[in-house]
């Protein structure tokens, strides 16, 4: 992955895991699993543990230990209230950006046809 790509990643990790809690509650592993099979291939588990460590610590999310089969209990995050909110204003944040983003680049297009 390139360093471009990481930067910009490193500044939407935090959405795309509410995102994904919001469809479902999950642990850790899950979540990096989840991300993988979205085609975030290149996120390491200590990314999205230290991330999990952050959106806990801001009250995004509710935490429940729950037994494992292998080992010490698991931490599952069920996105809360306040994580909803959060997930809303990445929603619309990401939009604006989008929508500007894009007319830059139809506007380089068009540039670089006349």
């Amino acid at each position: 992955m390139g360093k471009q790509m990481t930067e910009m990643l490193k500044g939407t990790l935090e959405g795309i895991v509410l995102a994904l809690l919001a469809d479902q509650p999950a642990y850790g592993y899950d979540i990096t699993a989840r991300l993988r099979d979205s085609g975030f291939t290149e996120i390491a588990e200590g990314t999205v543990y230290a991330l999990l460590v952050r959106i806990e610590q801001k009250s995004l999310v509710d935490v429940e230990k729950v037994p494992s089969e292998k080992g010490p209990p698991r931490k599952v995050y069920t996105l809360n209230a306040q994580g909803m909110q959060e997930l809303e204003e990445f929603w619309k944040t990401w939009d604006f950006l989008a929508q500007h983003i894009e007319q830059l680049n139809t506007n380089r297009t068009n540039t670089k046809e006349n």
